[in-house]
């Protein structure tokens, strides 16, 4: 395709009569890149829910509400419990057998902290590592306004080993966690909460002592003698390296944040709280679905329930659906008589939820796809069923654009750890890793040949 004669800004907006209205992307805004043009955005998010899935006898009455499928590869059919992804089959693949390897000698109930690290934790260690999103995050998050979105439904941090946080720096230490709403709304398309308005006057701050440093340096420079000369230039240049990162941050001040259309507003219920579990998940998968489409992240994270069980407030949401119990005693219930349709039914409304997500992702259109097309999205727990460390229940979707192929439902055996997924998963978002924690490999079964 040749170059356009004219074009459009991506970030352009209709203005007039003191209204600015961002326009939905058009072909004349592709600048004339190809398909491979690496213009467009790669995504990576990760939902996590905890306590694990029913998974009653393939043979039983209650076989339905198993929740992995009848089947494999290709030919495999949905139970009632992943019935809702039917709508998405050809953007999903169902992965049945991996874990972490050392997520099988931990506790029952430790292994949400290493959803996406794959480290050991117990009661002498309780170090973590360094998460998949934020390898991501570190290597990608410098081109967007927010290098990533963490999310939670109780937020914080929470407690080692009861982590309301899926994501961990470089040094194993938890992200807090935001489940307000609005101060994400307000964070992210707003004039910006309290804590990123005191960011922007610590940049403004920081920059004027820097040019500041900066300038005094010339003279003083040269009063000195060659060895002083040299220590200063070396503290000068760890100086610089601080200007860079404070340049960096302070070019996201001066460029507006995105419109929002009116239907987009319309469907945010910012009002949505824990005690409301529908429109509080619809909300928070909402605000990724906005933030991916506006360019504003490329990195998200959403853990919708954790596994602490009286302390969390997620722990309710079953009850507060109708549900006969808590999310815990729903998931120590799925082998026992009702138990399994109970816990089906739950898994049921969350994959609906998700599905949903995923339709608006599809929906937005751009340069090469859609926002689904170039996202990879990883959803799913760290049990299989309650407290067993094994055989995780996954989804991964997306990335139809990024070289991931879809529409099966693969079973791995155990000696396949659930890293090479991860090492796969940077590959494709263009985080080129030959290995992540206790990889052997990437994986190749997800490979569009």
């Amino acid at each position: 395709m040749g170059t356009k004669s004219w074009h459009l800004d991506r970030r352009t907006f209709l203005m007039g009569t003191g209204v600015s209205l961002g326009l939905p992307w058009l072909e004349c805004m592709a600048d004339g890149k190809t398909p491979d043009s690496k213009v467009t955005p790669r995504r990576f998010a990760a939902m996590y829910f905890g306590f694990g899935v029913g998974l009653p006898n393939e043979k039983s009455a209650e076989a339905k509400w198993r929740w992995f499928p009848n089947g494999e590869g290709k030919d495999f059919q949905f139970t009632e419990v992943l019935k809702p992804l039917e709508a998405r089959r050809e953007n999903i693949t169902v992965l049945g057998g991996l874990s972490h390897p050392n997520g099988r000698k931990m506790g029952g109930h430790d292994t949400g902290d290493t959803f996406l690290t794959g480290a050991f934790l117990n009661n002498k260690s309780l170090r973590n590592t360094i998460s998949l999103d934020q390898i991501a995050a570190e290597a990608i998050g410098d081109q967007t306004r927010f290098s990533s979105l963490v999310m939670s439904t109780d937020g914080g941090v929470g407690e080692p080993t009861r982590s309301s946080t899926l994501s961990y720096d470089g040094k194993g230490r938890p992200i807090p966690a935001l489940n307000q709403p609005q101060q994400i709304f307000d964070r992210f398309f707003g004039a910006g909460d309290a804590d990123t308005i005191a960011k922007r006057r610590r940049l403004k701050s920081a920059a004027g002592m820097l040019d500041r440093v900066l300038e005094d340096s010339k003279s003083l420079r040269l009063r000195l003698g060659k060895e002083d000369q040299s220590k200063l230039d070396e503290y000068l240049s760890s100086v610089r390296q601080i200007e860079e990162r404070v340049q960096r941050s302070q070019k996201w001040l001066e460029i507006p944040r995105p419109e929002l259309r009116d239907e987009e507003l319309d469907m945010l219920k910012l009002d949505a709280d824990d005690k409301a579990p529908q429109l509080f998940i619809q909300t928070m998968y909402d605000l990724i679905y906005l933030a991916f489409r506006t360019d504003s992240t490329r990195v998200a994270t959403y853990q919708i329930t954790n596994m602490a069980d009286a302390s969390s407030k997620a722990a309710k949401f079953p009850q507060l659906e109708g549900f006969k119990g808590s999310l815990h005693s729903l998931a120590h219930g799925w082998n026992k008589p009702k138990g399994a349709e109970q816990l089906g039914k739950w898994d049921q409304f969350m994959a609906q939820k998700f599905v949903d997500f995923l339709g608006k992702l599809e929906s937005a259109k751009e340069e090469n796809g859609s926002v689904l097309d170039n996202s990879v999205i990883l959803y799913g727990s760290s049990n299989s069923t309650t407290h067993n460390n094994d055989n995780y229940p996954l989804v991964l979707a997306g990335g139809n654009q990024l070289g991931i192929k879809h529409g099966r439902f693969l079973k791995f055996n155990r000696d396949t750890p659930l890293s090479n997924l991860f090492v796969t998963v940077l590959n494709s978002i263009g985080v080129e890793r030959p290995n992540f924690a206790d990889s052997s490999g990437e994986m190749t079964e997800l490979q569009r040949g």
